[in-house]
């Protein structure tokens, strides 16, 4: 099986990147599968990216068999470089493509539903008041704005890590707990 894991975190030393990542990329090269990592910020100036690396990227895409998207949340949208990767990447023709049911109207069918996609978003906020006041909009957003669009309904699976800033070492290392064993199930 290939995996592909996008980092959307611009600090290389963060629990995104040294943690989330690391720990994914790690448990795949134990099970001796192919894992290739785009780290969006390590690679692009600007978000902006140049032809050749939409087409590498598109092809990235195609050769994975599992997709993994890493990113913290800034103002509850994933970050300025996976946001850019989303519009630039999955664009009509490659991820999607309308469907007509009318002259004027059409629904999205997704042309990479065969893709295994798995998300982890980082929170510095705690869960309560994301879950309560905001009715969790970050996750709905990827899943009903870009995800069923680009791989289906119910075809991806998002893991939300909250506090990160404030909580403690152990705590972290639980989170990372928990990727290690999303993945191993990925990989059966």
């Amino acid at each position: 099986m290939k995996h592909l894991i996008i980092s959307g975190h611009p600090n290389k030393d963060s629990f995104c990147t040294n943690g989330i990542v690391k720990t994914i990329k790690e448990t795949i090269e134990e099970n001796k599968q192919e894992v290739f990592v785009i780290d969006l910020y390590a690679e692009n100036k600007t978000f902006e990216f140049h032809k050749d690396k939409i087409k590498e990227y598109k092809e990235l895409i195609q050769w994975a068999d599992r997709i993994y998207f890493v990113s913290p949340v800034y103002w509850f949208r994933c970050t300025p470089a996976m946001e850019s990767f989303f519009d630039q990447i999955f664009t009509p023709g490659f991820a999607y493509k309308f469907t007509p049911l009318t002259k004027t109207y059409g629904y999205p069918t997704p042309l990479l539903k065969n893709k295994k996609v798995r998300t982890y978003l980082t929170h510095g906020a705690p869960k309560w008041p994301v879950y309560t006041i905001y009715l969790n909009s970050v996750k709905l957003r990827l899943t009903l704005g870009v995800y069923s669009f680009v791989f289906g309904w119910f075809k991806t699976k998002t893991r939300q890590f909250w506090s990160v800033p404030f909580v403690s070492q152990n705590d972290r290392m639980v989170y990372l707990e928990k990727v290690k064993m999303d993945i191993k199930k990925d990989l059966k």
